[in-house]
């Protein structure tokens, strides 16, 4: 983590974010670039890592920022994984948004998945007796 820089409400550009998404192999994002730029533009805080120029790793949250955030992405390159770098930016969110009475985020049932968001601090809705709904 040393060399890695990182930069909060900087937006990177569309090619920078399609290198990243495509390389964690998230295409259901790349398929619009519009749609992608504008996700990311739109959202409620955006963090980013940075290896010198390129990018590396991103998280960002959607949400009122006052009652309830949802952890929207985060996704680090995959030659960087393994290094702390999403286990950073997660943490940091979580420490920014401390006082919000709902952090909610979805993935998938993994099992690296699911310790990398335990191993973090977070636990499964069903936890606190919820159910999560989807469409």
């Amino acid at each position: 983590m040393d060399k890695i820089i990182i930069k909060e409400d900087f937006i990177p550009e569309i090619d920078q974010l399609m290198d990243l998404y495509n390389d964690v192999e998230w295409y259901a994002y790349t398929d619009d670039k519009t749609k992608l730029k504008n996700a990311i533009s739109n959202s409620l805080k955006v963090v980013t890592a940075w290896d010198n120029e390129k990018l590396i790793g991103l998280i960002r949250v959607v949400g009122d920022g006052y009652t309830i955030i949802y952890i929207q992405d985060i996704l680090i390159l995959k030659s960087y994984q393994e290094q702390g770098i999403g286990s950073y930016l997660l943490k940091l969110i979580l420490e920014r948004y401390k006082s919000i009475r709902q952090i909610v985020l979805m993935t998938e049932q993994t099992e690296k998945t699911i310790n990398f968001y335990q191993k973090n601090g977070m636990v499964k809705a069903s936890d606190y007796n919820c159910v999560t709904f989807v469409k």
